[in-house]
């Protein structure tokens, strides 16, 4: 695959098909465990570790699943995947795979997981495929990132509480307070600042891509006069 195509494979994943802001798949894990950055964090790392292993099993075997096993195939591939960092939370961060809960395995479920592997990964080599889905799931983790990260600020004054559940004893003084007395906002915190924010987040790259193509048409109209201009000149000597 060409340095372009890896080209298009990051603007998509990470921009212009992102796959919470444009595609709008997992918006149930999205909206669900973004209280907090740390929340947010574990549950990008699960996601890019189960979309990275299920795209690259995918694609590994891609030509040797028939029609009639395929889709039941990729289920198994993605369940296995996500056992496996089921496990890996359990001993490593406990505390956090317990907050998490049920919506760690109900990755198995989450559609831009099953989208990828049957859009891309069936239909593409080894290493386009294992690329599309960190790179994917690294698109989902920024907006889950971002959504914590607003959702924490806005109704707690604070940012990067409790980092030490999932990196150790040493990130238990990480912890940023940006407002001193502040008042908690729990509307941010609960469900339906989930909407809201995510709302802005969208809200803000539909205006981003707005003006890119405003700007971009701006360019065109300006360039297309000198080049006429290039034309007769031509043509008159």
């Amino acid at each position: 695959m060409s340095e372009t195509s890896y080209r298009d494979i990051s603007l998509n994943g990470l921009w212009k098909n992102n796959p919470a802001i444009v595609q709008l798949l997992g918006l149930c894990p999205l909206l669900a465990v973004t209280g907090s950055v740390i929340n947010a964090i574990g549950m990008a790392l699960a996601t890019i570790f189960v979309l990275t292993v299920s795209n690259t099993c995918v694609s590994l075997i891609r030509n040797i699943t028939s029609d009639a096993v395929r889709l039941p195939a990729f289920v198994m591939i993605i369940a296995a995947a996500v056992t496996c960092i089921e496990l890996l939370m359990q001993a490593f961060a406990y505390e956090l795979f317990q907050i998490l809960g049920i919506f760690l395995p109900l990755i198995t479920t989450n559609c831009v997981i099953l989208g990828r592997a049957d859009a891309f990964a069936s239909k593409n080599p080894l290493l386009p495929s294992m690329y599309d889905g960190f790179i994917m799931g690294c698109g989902f983790a920024v907006v889950l990132i971002l959504l914590g990260a607003m959702r924490e600020v806005v109704g707690t004054g604070a940012i990067f509480a409790n980092m030490d559940l999932l990196f150790g004893e040493s990130a238990a003084n990480w912890k940023i307070v940006l407002f001193d007395d502040y008042t908690e906002f729990l509307v941010a915190i609960l469900p339906p600042g989930a909407f809201i924010f995510t709302g802005l987040i969208i809200a803000l790259k539909n205006l981003i891509d707005t003006e890119i193509k405003r700007r971009e048409a701006a360019k065109a109209d300006t360039s297309a006069p000198s080049s006429r201009r290039v034309r007769v000149t031509g043509h008159i000597s």
